[in-house]
């Protein structure tokens, strides 16, 4: 009962955090309206409380919004479940189908996670002091592919899944007009694998984003080798943002 509590705070904290600010959704929506236009799918990958599957529905695109924490599926269903534009898949998704561990932060659910790579960095690292994972749940894995096939091409795939990343990036082969992934500080590799994939998908122009700015940080598109340089170059205080890869 007590973690259930802890879980239920965590959650109206980030419903607070994502949907109370109303410039923070002006400047969400400017940003992706650069990939989402009316008529178009977007996925989002690692949903959480939705705040973008809203600024998706806002831009006038079908969403499928994907994510696996069962608390949080309970939210986005209350929230979208209703909604005929969005579909709302409660599953991992990964560089193959079958099943996975997923790690569960009570207490910070946005930062729950299928890597234990991301947990292990993330122990003792200045920043992420008190992060506890303390459940784990098996769930089914899907990848983007059978997504692709399931609900149609999206004009964006947004995927934000704690250094997961890139294997999220693994299960895509084919290419998609745009898209962004979350990097941290503490997984610059995750970062690097991901820029790599997306070169090899096709995407030759980056830029990113630093945390919750919602603000690119380049006015020019950079290269896979610059957006890469830039990564290594951020101090670690910089924590996370998102890479953008457009085609």
């Amino acid at each position: 009962m007590f973690e259930g509590f802890r879980t239920a705070r965590a959650v109206l904290r980030s419903l607070r955090i994502y949907y109370g600010n109303r410039e923070r959704k002006r400047a969400m929506d400017r940003l992706y309206g650069q990939f989402i236009h009316p008529g178009d799918l977007a996925f989002d990958i690692g949903a959480h409380v939705g705040d973008r599957v809203a600024s998706f529905r806002r831009l006038g695109a079908r969403v499928v919004a994907v994510e696996p924490q069962p608390a949080l599926v309970r939210v986005l269903r209350l929230l979208y479940g209703r909604k005929r534009n969005v579909v709302i898949e409660a599953v991992l998704v990964g560089s193959s189908i079958g099943r996975a561990d997923l790690r569960i932060n009570v207490d910070n659910p946005t930062i729950s996670t299928a890597s234990a790579a991301f947990v292990d960095a993330a122990d003792g690292a200045p920043g992420w002091e008190g992060q506890r994972w303390t459940r784990v749940i098996r769930m089914p894995v899907t990848t983007l592919d059978t997504l692709i096939a399931r609900h149609g091409v999206p004009a964006f795939i947004k995927i934000d899944v704690e250094g997961f990343e890139a294997d999220v990036l693994a299960g895509l082969t084919r290419p998609v007009k745009a898209l962004s992934f979350e990097f941290t500080t503490i997984q610059r590799d995750v970062a690097h694998r991901c820029i790599e994939r997306c070169a090899a998908l096709g995407f030759s122009t980056f830029n990113a984003a630093l945390g919750e700015s919602q603000m690119l940080v380049s006015e020019t598109w950079l290269s896979a080798r610059d957006i890469r340089r830039w990564v290594d170059a951020l101090p670690h205080d910089a924590n996370s943002g998102d890479i953008y890869a457009h085609a």
